[in-house]
C-alpha cells in the first residue's frame, strides 16, 4: 500500500513548490505550496481536467476568467481548455492537494 503523510513532505521556497505525491502514466496528485505572493501563472490545458483542494490558507484562483478566494475544505475544477491558475494573496502559507488527468 503506497501512503504518505501530509504534512512531512509540506516545503516551501523562494517560488510555488510543487511536490509529486502519486503520479502515472494517466494522472498526477501533487502538493502546491505558496508563500504569501507566490503564483502560479494563468494557463490551460486542452485535454486535462485539474482540481483544486485547499488543505491549508486562502488563496485566489483564477478559472476561466472568473475570481474567487477559496479557504480550508473548499475545492474547484478547472476543465480542459479553461484558463486556470492561482494566487497567495493572503499573509499566511497556502497548500493545496492538486489533481490533474489525464497527464498531460
Amino acid at each position: 500500500m503506497e501512503t504518505k503523510r501530509i504534512n512531512d513532505v509540506i516545503r516551501f521556497s523562494d517560488r510555488l513548490e510543487k511536490i509529486p505525491l502519486f503520479d502515472s502514466s494517466r494522472y498526477f496528485c501533487d502538493l502546491y505550496c505558496l508563500r504569501p505572493g507566490q503564483d502560479q501563472r494563468i494557463h490551460s490545458h486542452a485535454e486535462s481536467d485539474k482540481i483544486y483542494y485547499v488543505l491549508r490558507g486562502t488563496g485566489l484562483f483564477h478559472i476561466a476568467g472568473e475570481e474567487r478566494e477559496l479557504g480550508e475544505g473548499e475545492t474547484v475544477i478547472a476543465r480542459p481548455g479553461q484558463e486556470h491558475g492561482v494566487r497567495n494573496t493572503a499573509t499566511s502559507d497556502l497548500v493545496l492537494l492538486v489533481f490533474m488527468t489525464p497527464r498531460p
